[in-house]
């Protein structure tokens, strides 16, 4: 239990910087699962639109601390991978989404 002035505050901001975290990996996620709806689905121009869209999303979230490039690439290690194969192969949906 924080005793002092500066260590109480410390904890309301880390709580508070939690919430804002959490809520910023969950927009994340969230851009993520579109692209990876329309890939499963077969859908080429929704899947680069969801793309398009989800890049800027995830580099800005890559450049805080809340989500950090190496746990991008853990969950999702063949990400440009997969639409490079969904345009070789767009009827084929054996893709390597995780």
């Amino acid at each position: 239990m924080a005793n002092h002035k500066s260590a109480k505050k410390r904890i309301r901001r880390n709580l508070a910087r939690a919430e804002i975290n959490r809520a910023r990996i969950s927009r994340i996620r969230t851009f993520i699962k579109k692209v990876e709806a329309a890939v499963g689905v077969g859908d080429a121009d929704g899947a680069k639109d969801a793309l398009r869209l989800a890049q800027p999303e995830i580099m800005r979230e890559l450049a805080k601390v809340s989500y950090t490039k190496r746990q991008h690439q853990e969950k999702y290690p063949d990400s440009p991978q997969v639409l490079k194969n969904f345009r070789l192969a767009p009827l084929k949906n054996s893709f390597p989404l995780k």
